[in-house]
């Protein structure tokens, strides 16, 4: 094809969103917890086979709550990835709390479950593995020693809907998990979330949290007589128009998981010679893990070779990105955050090589063709 224009993302659009919209503006309740809230909290409680979903307006919603939910305050440090969205990070500075980074493994780009001893001390109150990409963390080995030092757990399945560790969905594994169905993730309502509590005993208090501190969903069920304020609590519920738009992207999960399949695929065989020529790293999945394919990313040679392949990608039409800036090395994470003693070398090297290219549901042979032959010219 030609250098027509192939952007990074584009949101998946089913055809029934604005119809679900407009069919909750009918029934007259487009505020939050209605009948898209309970049928979005009811089909991912099916599907994903844990104790209780609540909707929520986003991720870090769903981390905030969590954190209130183990009772983090100040003093308390939560072990986590540097390499990762600031909203793990800001969940557990908003209670108090010191994220403590821990460095990732180097080709799941995951927590490495072998450094969380460097991390632990007396004040270390949770683990939030970020199951990157789409990809689990090895939870049994994080498990375990959660377990063995009686931490919580907090999955950050941001990217991860859909994914699987060991037969077990993503978000299921430890005390409580995160979703994220913001507008670059595989489906999507331009801004939600879902906090998965796999702990019964959290359940009543997570439905108070989410609604602004008071007990309204239990006084709507009949189980109390005041509908009044009782704990500490915030606005986390997602509107009806959210929901709506959201229920019709989850009707086609599976679908999109697929479609995304073929296009990392493609990308693993037409870009695995560069690979055997010692030009680029591809992706490493674990045969445990049945991921999502949320993204497709390359580690470059240098920092300075991924910045030369941005440019010539750009100069033809096509949009690459990279993430994360590591959160230890950020203003924000050296203020409010702690990696001593530990060194973060796979982090700092990961972060300065790896390239995301295109992945989206409707990405053609031909988009993919051109990214492909655009980056073997690069290294021709």
């Amino acid at each position: 094809m030609s250098d027509a224009r192939v952007p990074f993302n584009k949101p998946f659009i089913s055809g029934k969103e604005l119809y679900y919209i407009a069919n909750a503006v009918m029934k007259g309740h487009i505020s939050g917890n209605g009948y898209y809230t309970k049928k979005c909290e009811q089909f991912l409680q099916e599907f994903t086979h844990c104790h209780k979903v609540l909707m929520t307006n986003s991720a870090t919603a769903a981390l905030e709550m969590a954190c209130i939910l183990i009772g983090l305050k100040p003093g308390d440090e939560v072990i986590m990835p540097s390499f990762t969205f600031v909203s793990t990070a800001n969940a557990v500075v908003l209670r108090g709390a010191t994220p403590v980074f821990c460095d990732i493994d180097s080709k799941s780009f995951n927590l490495d479950a072998s450094k969380l001893q460097q991390c632990l001390t007396e004040k270390t109150k949770a683990i939030i593995p970020v199951h990157y990409a789409g990809q689990s963390c090895d939870m049994n080995k994080i498990m375990g020693f959660a377990r063995k030092n009686n931490l919580y757990v907090i999955e950050d399945a941001a990217q991860s809907v859909g994914a699987y560790y060991e037969g077990k969905h993503s978000g299921t594994i430890a005390d409580i998990g995160c979703f994220s169905f913001h507008e670059t993730k595989n489906i999507m309502c331009g801004e939600g979330g879902a906090l998965l509590i796999n702990n019964p005993e959290f359940i009543k208090q997570a439905e108070i949290i989410r609604e602004k501190g008071t007990n309204r969903e239990a006084f709507f069920r009949n189980e109390v007589d005041l509908y009044t304020w009782v704990e500490q609590g915030s606005s986390y519920l997602p509107s009806e128009l959210q929901m709506a738009f959201l229920y019709a992207q989850l009707e086609n999960l599976q679908q999109v998981i697929k479609q995304r399949k073929k296009a990392v695929e493609y990308y693993m065989l037409h870009l695995r010679s560069l690979q055997d020529g010692g030009k680029i790293q591809l992706p490493v999945t674990e045969q445990y893990i049945e991921t999502n394919y949320h993204l497709f990313s390359i580690l470059c040679g240098s920092q300075n070779e991924r910045t030369q392949l941005i440019e010539h990608l750009k100069k033809h039409n096509i949009s690459a990105v990279f993430h994360y800036i590591p959160l230890h090395s950020s203003p924000a994470g050296q203020k409010y955050g702690r990696a001593e003693p530990v060194e973060l070398c796979v982090t700092d090297d990961i972060s300065t090589r790896l390239l995301r290219l295109p992945v989206y549901f409707d990405i053609t042979i031909e988009e993919q063709n051109h990214v492909v032959n655009t980056v073997e010219k690069f290294y021709a």
